[in-house]
């Protein structure tokens, strides 16, 4: 099984991933994950922090000479802060510098506090912070160079800031990635890049901050990962699951999402055609003969199963809790009404959230290929996946 850990506070030495279960000889480079990791330190409306780190990785185990060995990865991204935290975040010795007592409203400040017995809120703020995300992002760059070895891709863009909201284009995916990349918000269309940027300034004036959606887009994908037989095998269960774990996101949408109950059933589901062009045999998805929709209301997912189709998750991310113009909160200590504490926070994350989300969707999507392929190393899983397609074909 494909499995990860990741350890590490905001302010400590650095974060820790170990990723187990990938196949032996699989191409891996630190420069390939240092890649993702610049991608999710942009984005208009990122904080100071942004400013100091420059995320790099090293590679402490399971790879030689350039290739996975089959063995458990390990990696480790340094904060550079460190050198100005030190006193305050030493493992060992007295306590330094004052706690933090006033918790902040929308985070895990308050609620960590009284489940682990903290007095000092940093103890759990620590954590909880976002900057966890830089090591799932390492996760989801090692992913996704195993995915791409079966000609799948992840993508991502933001298609709503506050209340500036873009309407969505066509399923040009690969245009509509490329136009996101070159966005400082991440949003494919300059006029709505333009209105978020000025919402984002308006609320950087007001000491304030902004949520938005990002969705999320898998393509070449083939029918068959995950499965109906049981909830926690369900691939829309995990990978909803996925993206609510991470920090700030209330809500998941898959295909129409919400829409879905708003329309006849004759407007929701996809009709099943067929498609027999006699092609070249094809390595990867999709192939022909198959089975294929015209439409893709369902994001791509059937039943708990991937169905052939592109997958399409939306997220909606809410505003950080972090605000300059504190709201009220209550000291953990005295009990006495205050404003809330300030970390150094952003304005507006939603840009890196869908990255961090390109990142907990490719490692879902990789687990699934790995337990439906199996193989100890890249070239058996390759097989094994060839076989699978020839069935497709011959079904």
């Amino acid at each position: 099984m494909l499995r990860y850990l990741t350890a590490g506070e905001s302010h400590g030495k650095g974060l820790v991933l170990i990723l187990e279960g990938l196949p032996a000889n699989l191409p891996l480079s630190a420069s390939e994950i240092d890649r993702e990791l610049s991608r999710r330190q942009k984005g208009y409306g990122r904080g100071g922090r942004m400013r100091i780190e420059r995320d790099r990785v090293e590679i402490l185990s399971g790879v030689r000479h350039g290739k996975t060995m089959g063995s458990p990865l390990s990696l480790f991204i340094p904060n550079r802060d460190w050198e100005n935290w030190k006193d305050v975040m030493d493992p060992e010795g007295e306590p330094r510098g004052a706690p933090v007592t006033r918790p902040r409203p929308g985070h895990a400040d308050l609620p960590g506090a009284l489940k682990y017995a903290q007095r000092d809120v940093r103890n759990i703020l620590e954590r909880s912070s976002a900057r966890e995300t830089a090591a799932r992002v390492a996760a989801g760059a090692v992913c996704k160079r195993l995915l791409l070895e079966f000609g799948i891709k992840v993508m991502s863009w933001v298609i709503s800031i506050g209340g500036v909201h873009w309407e969505g284009g066509d399923d040009d995916y690969e245009d509509l990635f490329k136009r996101a990349e070159g966005s400082d918000v991440r949003c494919p269309d300059k006029e709505a890049e333009d209105a978020m940027k000025a919402l984002i300034d308006e609320a950087r004036r007001k000491g304030d901050t902004l949520g938005g959606v990002f969705e999320v887009v898998v393509t070449g994908v083939p029918p068959g990962l995950g499965s109906h037989v049981h909830w926690d095998r369900k691939l829309n269960a995990r990978l909803a699951m996925a993206i609510m774990s991470i920090q700030a996101i209330k809500g998941v949408e898959i295909g129409l999402g919400f829409e879905v109950a708003r329309r006849f059933g004759s407007e929701v589901h996809d009709e099943i055609l067929y498609e027999d062009s006699g092609g070249p045999s094809q390595e990867s998805w999709p192939v022909s003969p198959r089975f294929y929709r015209r439409t893709n209301n369902a994001g791509g997912i059937e039943g708990g199963m991937s169905n052939g189709e592109p997958i399409v998750l939306r997220a909606a991310m809410k505003p950080i809790p972090t605000l300059m113009r504190p709201l009220r909160s209550v000291d953990i200590l005295t009990k006495e009404p205050f404003e809330a504490a300030r970390e150094r926070s952003d304005v507006c994350a939603v840009p890196a959230a869908s990255v961090v989300a390109e990142g907990v969707v490719a490692f879902e999507i990789a687990r699934a290929m790995v337990e439906k392929f199996g193989g100890d190393c890249l070239e058996e899983m390759k097989r094994n996946y060839r076989g699978y397609l020839d069935h497709l074909r011959g079904f």
